[in-house]
């Protein structure tokens, strides 16, 4: 049997990917693309279950999964993220120049846990992100490092699929390809004749961070 975790610690090797949704509702995503300098991330559950009652009690729950809410803190936005997820456009002196008409991109979000026997990897599949406030302070005595933070909703797809992490027996071959293709069943991607990798997104040849 595998050896199992104790614990988690330190959230590292943050990346996002591009969500694609088909006129056939089929989901793929881009290559993984790697987001340093990652602080923290705390996301709360979004929906709680309700109750219908009947005969005087509980009659029957209902399910209310609407994904997660929270905040992820980061040494600085990237770049890359501003252009590709929050449509910020670089000018022809590149200058990143903010319209209030640009419309942001959806997006996976994967991500891993330390942990006491092996890293816990992650992916949320269908999140947006709302621009990171501006703010920052003088020096005084010392430095202090001033981070940005980017509030996310990640929400189900269309399949219901919110999120997946690898578990203490997940084969190595998708352990290893987590950050390369974004890791998707079958039953979540929907549409029909596309050509995938092990983890169910579409292949287009490239590689991203491992």
């Amino acid at each position: 049997m595998p050896k199992k975790n104790k614990v988690k610690f330190n959230i590292c090797n943050v990346h996002y990917a591009l969500l694609t949704l088909g006129a056939d509702g089929a989901v793929s995503f881009g290559t993984p693309v790697a987001m340093p300098g990652a602080v923290s991330l705390s996301l709360d559950p979004n929906g709680e279950p309700s109750n219908f009652y009947a005969d005087g009690y509980a009659y029957y729950t209902v399910s209310n999964n609407m994904g997660y809410e929270g905040d992820l803190e980061l040494a600085m936005v990237p770049e890359s993220f501003r252009t590709d997820v929050l449509k910020e456009a670089l000018d022809e002196n590149k200058v990143l120049l903010e319209n209030a008409n640009a419309e942001t991109e959806n997006f996976a979000l994967l991500f891993e846990f330390d942990g006491d026997v092996r890293k816990i990897r992650h992916v949320l599949y269908n999140c947006s992100a709302a621009r990171p406030t501006i703010e920052s302070q003088t020096n005084e005595d010392e430095i202090e490092v001033q981070t940005e933070t980017l509030s996310l909703t990640a929400a189900p797809l269309a399949s219901g699929y919110v999120k997946a992490k690898t578990g203490d027996a997940t084969t190595e071959e998708v352990y290893q390809n987590w950050y390369k293709s974004v890791y998707l069943p079958e039953a979540a991607a929907g549409g029909s004749g596309t050509d995938t990798e092990p983890g169910g997104t579409e292949n287009d040849g490239t590689e991203g961070e491992g």
